[in-house]
């Protein structure tokens, strides 16, 4: 019987889907497994994190990011991992390794931390950690046997920021996706309609020039 303890994963590659029907992102993972037994299947979950102090930001980058981690005097006890994502795959059988790719289901919300600090990056990489988990099935000479992933399998990647404006672009181009609170999104509808604006980009664009020409 193959020990769980064999079985490592790595992150090989990043790429955008760009025909999927929603927003989607695949990780290319190398699977090592050096047990004598082959593995049957594995049902693989990851939680994907971004750790931002993995990398440097210029001026503009750090404007975008005062929102999640204040100004940049206080990083140091500002910026932590935190949670991008989860997500999970069956894998088919297989002896000594394979490589498999894992679906990445993401979202474009700016109420989500992992787009708004995306969103604000102009180049270089993101940072990501891969914390693996799961089941492994694997068929010997005893039958079968069920075994967990140990908490400890994880890999480090750092994604270039061109692969998500890739995905951004082909799914949002040019525009983004703010959620309104219901009465916000009535209010708004009823001004763009008054002025007899034709969409809620110029309602919204008209309101911020207000507000800069009263601006001092």
């Amino acid at each position: 019987m193959s020990p769980v303890y064999s079985t490592t994963f790595a992150v090989l590659e990043m790429k955008s889907e760009p025909f999927a029907a929603a927003p989607m992102l695949s990780a290319r993972v190398g699977i090592a497994s050096l047990g004598a037994d082959p593995v049957h299947a594995i049902a693989l979950r990851a939680q994907v994190r971004i750790e931002p102090y993995r990398r440097s930001y210029t001026e503009a980058e750090s404007a975008g990011l005062v929102d999640l981690f204040g100004p940049r005097e206080r990083w140091k006890d500002t910026q932590r991992s935190f949670l991008w994502m989860h997500c999970a795959t069956m894998i088919q059988g297989f002896s000594g390794g394979t490589e498999v790719d894992l679906p990445m289901p993401v979202t474009y919300d700016f109420e989500v931390t992992g787009s708004k600090y995306l969103h604000a990056l102009r180049g270089g990489t993101v940072p990501l950690i891969f914390l693996f988990s799961g089941t492994v099935f694997s068929r010997g000479e005893n039958g079968f046997s069920i075994q967990q992933i140990p908490w400890d399998r994880e890999d480090k990647f750092d994604m270039p920021i061109s692969v998500w404006d890739g995905l951004v672009a082909s799914h949002f181009p040019n525009s983004g996706w703010v959620r309104l609170r219901r009465d916000t999104l009535d209010a708004l509808a009823a001004y763009k309609s008054g002025h007899g604006m034709l969409g809620f980009d110029d309602a919204v664009t008209r309101l911020l020039a207000f507000v800069a020409e009263e601006t001092p």
